[in-house]
């Protein structure tokens, strides 16, 4: 099998994580309370997003109900508003403005205007295997204005095989 066939299969076998996210525990800091997270979510309604409200940044923490592997990310957003760099981090919970700069990310992505219309940022998949939650740091925007929009963020993967405590493999599974 090439390679390119063994990605695209691997792309294939993903699916959106929106039914593994723990909404009760969601936090989202430095947002206008009048265009909250939940407006970044999984509705394509261009009169609805997310945006900063004091300066670009956005800090957005995303528990799963069960462990995950990530594989990608969608970020949605305006072409001038639309945020520019997203530093991602894995398992690290209660992060602010003031401590974000002293953890090194997982990985940070550079998003194009490709990538916000929709187009996937594949992530270096070693360093999200075992994920229990996401901290999404959006970093500045693509013109250098005061506010970020963020239109939508979907993330894809699979839900990690787990073992029981007789041994027995369990495999939590997302199919509908």
């Amino acid at each position: 099998m090439s390679a390119e066939s063994a990605a695209t299969t691997m792309l294939r076998s993903q699916v959106d994580l929106l039914d593994f996210i723990d909404w009760s525990g969601v936090e989202c800091l430095n947002y206008n309370s009048s265009h909250p997270l939940p407006n970044a979510g999984y509705r394509e309604d261009d009169g609805l997003n997310l945006e900063s409200d004091a300066d670009e940044q956005l800090l957005i923490y995303l528990p799963f109900t069960q462990v995950v592997k990530l594989h990608s990310i969608v970020v949605k957003g305006p072409e001038e508003e639309g945020p520019k760099t997203v530093k991602l981090f894995s398992n690290r919970e209660h992060m602010g403005f003031s401590n974000v700069n002293d953890f090194p990310p997982s990985d940070t992505v550079v998003l194009s205007s490709d990538n916000l219309k929709g187009h996937p940022v594949v992530l270096k998949f070693v360093k999200f295997q075992n994920v229990r939650s996401l901290t999404i740091f959006v970093e500045d925007n693509q013109s250098g204005s005061e506010i970020t929009k963020v239109l939508k963020i979907a993330l894809f993967g699979t839900t990690v095989e787990t073992t029981d405590m007789k041994g027995l493999k369990k495999i939590e599974d997302h199919q509908h």
